[in-house]
């Protein structure tokens, strides 16, 4: 059983603010009584430690915090084309391995993978300029960080491990 719950933004689309469900694989959907949805609420799955993967519509433009917060068996989640935002902390402690960012994100913000201790490899989208500080911290297995040459990492960004870029 999978249920949402909504809120409309001001632009006549809306957020998804609210989930309950038990099933491993989440279809987040596309639209909502009559406006897409475009915006993914803060610790919208947090503590769900059943998820296993996650489908996102290519309506999402944003991506709050705390969002995958503690989904230890979350290993597939693709994200959408669309996405330009995403926010501090929306992958902590969650259990993906690899992961693809979009083109169309441009930043990364702190601690947006913290303590993901599973996650081994993170493939930047051709738009990404800057990745913060702190954002791959306490992330035990990070090897392999694939970029473009004009993306500017902070010194911060990962605890002091040598990386694959």
């Amino acid at each position: 059983m999978q249920e949402f719950y909504y809120k409309p933004n001001e632009d006549g689309t809306y957020a998804v603010i609210g989930y309950h469900g038990d099933e491993a694989d989440v279809i987040i959907p596309e639209s909502y009584g009559g406006g897409v949805i475009t915006v993914i609420g803060d610790k919208l799955f947090s503590g769900h430690k059943e998820i296993e993967s996650v489908t996102m519509p290519d309506t999402i433009t944003d991506i709050g915090e705390f969002v995958f917060d503690g989904c230890e068996k979350l290993r597939r989640i693709e994200l959408p084309a669309s996405l330009e935002c995403l926010w501090g902390y929306t992958f902590v402690r969650c259990g993906i391995e690899e992961i693809t960012l979009p083109d169309k994100l441009v930043t990364l913000p702190p601690f947006a993978f913290k303590d993901c201790k599973n996650l081994r490899r993170v493939i930047c989208g051709k738009g990404l300029k800057k990745i913060y500080s702190w954002v791959f911290s306490g992330c035990d297995s990070f090897e392999q960080l694939v970029k473009n040459d004009t993306v500017t990492v902070s010194p911060q960004a990962y605890d002091s491990k040598e990386l694959n870029t």
